[in-house]
């Protein structure tokens, strides 16, 4: 009997390391990876570099910017976007009604 919550107890524990992990990666290494694409395609930040556009970031985090936590929260929104649209491909779809061809 206590497999079911155990069960769901282990699914919500892996869920929620997923979603630490992915935004710690949002909070961590996707600044990194926005702060050089944008250096090399748009030239140097307004700021003092790469410092002065994170704090910036942080600060407009700590602001509540939904902008700032959309894009904090982008890896863990993709995987669901993306875990949502497998499931409907691999979800069972009823067969299709069959003609009858008996001439009766």
């Amino acid at each position: 009997m206590s497999t079911a919550p155990s069960a769901a107890k282990a699914r919500l524990k892996r869920e929620l390391a997923l979603f630490l992990i992915l935004m710690l990666f949002g909070i961590l290494l996707l600044p990194i990876a926005i702060y050089f694409v944008g250096d090399a395609i748009f030239g140097d930040y307004a700021g003092a570099g790469f410092s002065d556009f994170y704090s910036t970031l942080h600060e407009a985090l700590r602001g509540g910017e939904l902008m700032v936590w959309y894009l904090v929260l982008s890896p863990y929104v993709i995987l669901q976007l993306l875990r949502l649209t497998l499931y409907g491909f691999r979800r069972d779809r009823p067969a299709p009604a069959r003609r009858n061809t008996s001439s009766a």
